[in-house]
């Protein structure tokens, strides 16, 4: 694991910034495979993720660990919007941060025309964004609200929206827990308990995409919104609403 990330250390400040876009990609998907082959994450996908050759396309998540960047980015290499306090995530901070994330200042509304703009950019570059609209994670049983500002620059772009459930799994097939990056766990904390699970599963699951063709943002959270509860098992759920008990309140 040491040695995976001062290659990317090595990679990201001498090579990559000047390698082709398409080379970006494959190094970016063939690093991220290799971080979840390390700690013995095997990758189960199910439905139609975004072809590398589409154009415009966007990943709309529910978010359970930090894994879930290097989890889609191994299907399909993606651009993140995420908030700005993951800069701080030490090296894995730092290596979001040089991989092209495109961060975002939550608590200032006026950060998002700028956003727009660097999402245009890269869907005309042929890059794929990802977000994680919920703000915050779950353990895998729940889906909270969709912060429909988030899906302003689909809209703004016209850009095919992809939902996509991600769920982490013991070898049995329940849920694993210790995978979620959640309350007051630091990355290290999460690093060493995902690194003493013997074997895991990552189970991301895709909708066929839709286009938001004119739609407001709050119509396209919804959608988004519906179609991963439906990927989850969580389908009539309202949103904050696990299955068979209620989230605990934030």
């Amino acid at each position: 694991m040491a040695g995976h990330g001062a290659l990317a250390l090595v990679l990201l400040a001498a090579i990559y910034p000047h390698l082709r876009h398409d080379r970006q990609r494959s190094l970016t998907r063939w690093w991220s495979s290799k971080l979840l082959r390390i700690l013995n994450v095997k990758v189960r996908v199910e439905g139609p993720p975004p072809s590398k050759r589409e154009r415009g396309a966007m990943i709309a998540a529910n978010h359970v660990s930090w894994l879930d960047v290097f989890l889609i980015s191994s299907i399909r290499p993606t651009r993140f919007i995420a908030k700005s306090e993951i800069r701080s995530w030490g090296l894995a901070g730092w290596i979001v941060a040089r991989s092209g994330t495109l961060f975002i200042r939550r608590d200032q509304l006026r950060d998002m025309a700028r956003i727009n703009g660097l999402v245009h950019a890269a869907i005309a570059e042929g890059d794929c964004v990802g977000l994680f609209p919920e703000g915050i994670t779950t353990e895998g049983d729940e889906l909270l609200r969709f912060h429909s500002a988030l899906f302003e620059p689909a809209v703004a772009n016209e850009a095919h929206v992809h939902a996509a459930a991600i769920r982490y799994e013991q070898p049995d097939g329940t849920l694993c827990r210790e995978a979620s990056f959640r309350g007051e766990r630091t990355f290290m904390e999460s690093l060493r308990l995902i690194i003493g699970e013997r074997a895991m599963t990552a189970r991301i699951r895709f909708a066929p995409a839709f286009e938001p063709d004119g739609a407001h943002r709050r119509e396209v959270a919804r959608e988004a919104h519906r179609r991963v509860a439906t990927l989850l098992g969580l389908a009539g759920s309202a949103p904050g609403i696990a299955a068979g008990h209620r989230a605990a309140s934030r």
